[in-house]
């Protein structure tokens, strides 16, 4: 079976719309549908498969239903019980075990030089970890090394992925916090003064010829994943840095750094000076 035919399946066996998220979790359940790698579907999946069968599905925003049946939707809709909706809600609506689950599995990372062509137009979750953690300076090698893992920031995407981890996180295309930390950390400086005439005093930028250095070191030295979902971003982002305490996280996270604070700091001096 086909992964649009079991979404057809199933909408027609329950009788009325569902979230691409509801959808996901219950074809995980039934396995009606499998990923050849044996991965969970997701629900960018189901967003994809639904948008290119337009004249099987009807899209509203997240919720998907069947052509031709809308009034029929909307009339098993309002049968069912609250009891029912309050179980369905339960069982597949939040599913932060499963998100990171699939988030933080090391077999789903890619190396960040490989990604441009990968990363979806979509909201989401990212994760990025250092293959080697030697290659990053002192006393972040140890600090890392003393947290036993690899990982060193964790982010939300409210609405693209592309735009918010692969353009500014690791891009430099725009003003990503990441990416300020890591060239920081690295032992990389901004222009003397080029936030003087700006209206935003933080968000400093390196040089061209510095952030190509920078790119270079993040494709060669870090591997990136990501889940695209529908849940509660922030609620979920807060409970991975509070439980992961990546390295360079400072908002939400109980082990933030003093030394990266500092260096922040720091640039953000040299750029306003």
């Amino acid at each position: 079976m086909t992964l649009h035919d079991a979404i057809e399946k199933l909408l027609k066996q329950n009788g009325y719309p569902m979230t691409t998220t509801e959808i996901a979790n219950e074809l995980n359940r039934n396995k009606w549908y499998q990923k050849r790698d044996g991965s969970p579907i997701i629900p960018y999946q189901i967003h994809g498969r639904t948008k290119n069968y337009s004249k099987h599905f009807n899209r509203n925003g997240s919720t998907v239903s069947l052509v031709g049946v809308a009034s029929q939707t909307v009339s098993n809709t309002k049968n069912i019980s609250t009891t029912e909706k309050t179980v369905r809600m339960s069982e597949v609506e939040y599913k932060p075990g499963l998100i990171e689950k699939v988030l933080m599995n090391e077999k789903n990372y890619k190396l960040a030089g490989n990604i441009d062509s990968l990363v979806p137009d979509t909201a989401g979750l990212y994760c990025i970890r250092i293959k080697n953690i030697q290659t990053i300076p002192e006393p972040f090698n140890s600090i890392l090394t003393a947290r036993k893992n690899n990982i060193i920031y964790l982010g939300i995407a409210s609405q693209s992925l592309k735009k918010r981890l692969l353009n500014q996180e690791l891009r430099a295309k725009g003003h990503g916090t990441f990416f300020r930390s890591i060239g920081a950390v690295l032992g990389f400086r901004p222009p003397k003064g080029s936030l003087k005439t700006k209206a935003n005093k933080k968000n400093y930028k390196f040089k061209s010829s510095i952030e190509i250095k920078i790119i270079e070191w993040i494709n060669s030295n870090l591997t990136v994943n990501w889940v695209t979902t529908d849940a509660d971003l922030n609620n979920i982002e807060s409970d991975l840095i509070s439980k992961y305490t990546p390295l360079l996280n400072i908002t939400k996270n109980p082990l933030a750094l003093e030394e990266l604070r500092e260096l922040r700091a720091l640039c953000v001096q040299i750029a306003n000076s």
